[in-house]
């Protein structure tokens, strides 16, 4: 008994010499070819789009989103962040360490992902007391924003707690140190 001949996905007719074998179809060769520009296909890689091959030429002008950040077609994975779109190595921090960001928390700024760290030493508040950013509660005192820990009498040192003190070449100064 002999095997079922092969019929060509594009002409319907029967295979008789070379056969190409792709998408769960056959063609003849000459008839594998690109869905949008109808080039045969001869390179070993080739696209799909719609169930049917795509060469890579057109799936570049067709079917490619272009990346954000290096401005070249997209043709493996995509990321998607901040209503654009990114080749994985092009998603980085915009800050100084241009960690990868793909699978972890950012935040943005300017249309620019930028990690925790980098953000904050960027573009946080900056504490009256020691310079550093603030990232959590800040006192709001003397026109600056403080770090709990750095709000201190000028003369003693101790935490200002109380909502009155004294002030001083505007620092603050506790009650006991101000009589």
């Amino acid at each position: 008994m002999s095997e079922p001949a092969s019929i060509c996905h594009k002409c319907n007719e029967v295979i008789q010499q070379r056969i190409i074998t792709a998408l769960g179809k056959t063609w003849h060769p000459e008839h594998f070819a690109c869905k949008d520009c109808n080039r045969p296909i001869t390179e070993a890689t080739f696209h799909i789009q719609s169930d049917e091959p795509v060469c890579s030429d057109c799936f570049v002008s067709n079917y490619s989103g272009t990346c954000f950040g290096c401005k070249q077609p997209i043709l493996e994975r995509t990321i998607k962040a901040m209503e654009q779109t990114w080749h994985e190595e092009c998603f980085v921090c915009g800050g100084p360490c241009k960690k990868p960001l793909v699978g972890t928390s950012f935040y943005e700024r300017e249309g620019r992902p930028y990690c925790r760290i980098d953000f904050e030493q960027l573009f946080a508040a900056r504490c009256a007391g020691c310079s550093q950013p603030i990232t959590e509660n800040a006192i709001v005192a003397l026109n600056a924003k403080w770090h709990r820990d750095c709000f201190k009498c000028k003369k003693c040192a101790s935490p200002i707690t109380a909502s009155t003190f004294a002030v001083e070449d505007n620092l603050p100064l506790c009650t006991a140190c101000s009589g």
